[in-house]
């Protein structure tokens, strides 16, 4: 079968085609052959060995997908063949709260992942896709989707009437900005253009802010809400924007933290404001089966939509690597086979 693997890690030409042998469903498992894959952050920063430790040079990369069971190894009574299937990358984390066993088995970093025509799975870990959820709106739920729900639904609590602060036009924020939607909670989100700005708007962004024209943006949402801050912040920046994050949240707020791209400064010159507004900071890691079986559920019940940006052949793997990693996209980044 055609595969990718991810090479010496050194560069988005680091990624390389190769031919590999298909998989044989063992005990516990399923072959599903991916027609939708969906391209996240971790998986640039895998290609280019910031992610943890090195990775073997032939693992196959990618942590979500959507696919259809091919075959299914002995015992296996979940799924069958014709099944169409998603699977949250953390396969041992099926409910319950996070412990580090959910590191044991990361599809796409410990396991083989989505880029390649065939990829076996423990079939325990699949969901079925219900018809009414096509591929585009499939193939970016078990991990942008789920850490965006995880985020809001499980750790934040949301409701209707809080403010929730996205930053940026990623996966992780566009999906936050519609599950919040979909809770009847009111959203704000920064991006450095103004033309994602405007498409956040269009699905329902009550506030926008330009980072750029407005380099404190923590400041420009006070001043837009009365000083009254966010209830919950999609902390999507890492610790370049912590400390902002921090100033834009309301008193009892809860600041999610998931992202660690925007800088590595460890300095926060407002750490006391922590304690004077009685926050919550959080950090998580996707979400558990349980938490994606919900999350399938209400995008299933609300047509919640996945913002795809641009889709590419298989063959243009590392062409739609590379146009994720120039971060001019809003929404998901996606390879079709």
């Amino acid at each position: 079968m055609k595969a990718f693997q991810i090479g010496q890690q050194n560069g988005i030409e680091a990624l390389a085609a190769t031919s590999r042998p298909d998989p044989v469903a063992g005990p516990g498992q399923a072959i599903v052959a991916p027609r939708l894959i969906s391209l996240n952050n971790r998986d640039v920063q895998i290609i280019r060995g910031s992610y943890g430790a090195r990775k073997p040079d032939e693992r196959i990369p990618v942590s979500e997908g959507v696919g259809e069971v091919l075959s299914v190894g002995e015992g296996v009574t979940q799924v069958k063949p014709g099944d169409r299937v998603i699977s949250g990358h953390f396969v041992n984390w099926a409910g319950g709260d996070f412990g580090y066993h959910a590191f044991g088995h990361d599809i796409g970093v410990t396991h083989d992942g989505w880029l390649a025509e065939k990829v076996a799975i423990p079939a325990a870990s699949l969901i079925r896709v219900p018809d009414a959820i096509g591929d585009e709106d499939a193939a970016a739920l078990a991990a942008a989707g789920l850490t965006a729900w995880n985020a809001l639904v499980e750790v934040g609590k949301v409701k209707a009437g809080d403010l929730v602060l996205c930053l940026g036009t990623g996966g992780v924020a566009i999906f936050a900005l519609q599950i919040a939607k979909a809770n009847g909670a009111r959203v704000a989100i920064t991006s450095s253009s103004d033309e994602k700005l405007e498409l956040a708007r269009q699905l329902g962004a009550d506030i926008t802010i330009n980072y750029r024209t407005h380099a404190d943006w923590a400041a420009e949402l006070m001043a837009q809400t009365g000083n009254a801050g966010a209830d919950i912040v999609i902390e999507t920046g890492g610790q370049g924007t912590l400390s902002q994050s921090i100033a834009a949240a309301a008193v009892n707020g809860r600041v999610i933290i998931i992202g660690v791209t925007a800088g590595q400064s460890m300095a926060l010159p407002n750490y006391g404001t922590i304690i004077g507004k009685n926050l919550t900071l959080k950090g998580i890691a996707n979400g558990s089966r349980a938490m994606l079986v919900a999350l399938v559920r209400a995008v299933e019940t609300n047509g919640i939509k996945t913002v795809v940006n641009k889709v590419f052949p298989f063959d243009q793997a590392p062409e739609a690597y590379a146009y994720l990693a120039a971060a001019g996209h809003v929404g998901k980044v996606m390879i079709q086979l």
